[in-house]
């Protein structure tokens, strides 16, 4: 399951990152959310932390972008996470 999330998640942030005035870009931030919700209640801050570790490293490496301005799209989830 998570690595079928992590999946997911670089083919969203990597949309987002690469197309960012496309109007599909505000679904595909909505389904980021929506990770970070199920992602903090199955594990918690680790959870969140360790995916978003993973998918910097992975988003870095392939498009050479980087992915932490969409940290915040998981806040809310916990005052643990707040960028």
């Amino acid at each position: 399951m998570d690595f079928m999330l992590e999946e997911e998640m670089i083919d969203l942030a990597t949309f987002c990152l690469q197309n960012p005035n496309t109007p599909e870009v505000q679904a595909k931030k909505e389904r980021i959310i929506e990770i970070g919700k199920e992602l903090f209640l199955d594990g918690g801050v680790d959870a969140l932390e360790n995916m978003f570790f993973a998918l910097e490293n992975r988003i870095k490496e392939e498009i050479n972008k980087d992915p932490r301005p969409l940290r915040s799209l998981w806040n809310g989830n916990t005052p643990e996470w707040d960028y």
